[in-house]
């Protein structure tokens, strides 16, 4: 089913399919019982070039770094990126932290030439866009 959803998503627009995006990341990590961190890479037709898990956590946190991040996404080309993680709890509102990080890479990525398309939040409860709160 993943491979399926995935599939939707690939040689097009990745913002243009938003409804495609957030199926397929709540069907991989809506029933995780840790937080997981993700980057979707994008090109500059924002096109998914690479799906990446960036880190895997505890129950109630997982440890990004911005530097990781930004030159991971240097590595591989990518012309922006879509932060995506999950909150087992069930809630997917943005803690503070999740938003002082969001805000980190934003400003990191700026420089180089990367955007930071949004940071979605998924969990059982639905999902919150970093970009549609008015957070990023």
């Amino acid at each position: 089913m993943l491979h399926a959803l995935r599939s939707q998503l690939c040689d097009r627009p990745v913002l243009a399919s938003a409804p495609a995006l957030l199926d397929y990341l709540q069907a991989d990590m809506v029933h995780s019982i840790n937080e997981r961190a993700r980057v979707l890479h994008l090109n500059a037709g924002n096109i998914l070039i690479r799906d990446e898990i960036m880190a895997e956590g505890s129950i109630d946190e997982v440890a990004l770094y911005a530097r990781e991040i930004i030159g991971r996404a240097l590595e591989i080309g990518s012309a922006a990126i879509i932060l995506v993680h999950n909150h087992p709890s069930g809630d997917p509102t943005p803690s503070r932290s999740d938003i002082d990080l969001t805000k980190r890479i934003a400003r990191a990525g700026q420089p180089l030439g990367i955007a930071v398309h949004d940071h979605l939040i998924i969990a059982s409860g639905g999902h919150r866009s970093m970009r549609t709160l008015g957070l990023l």
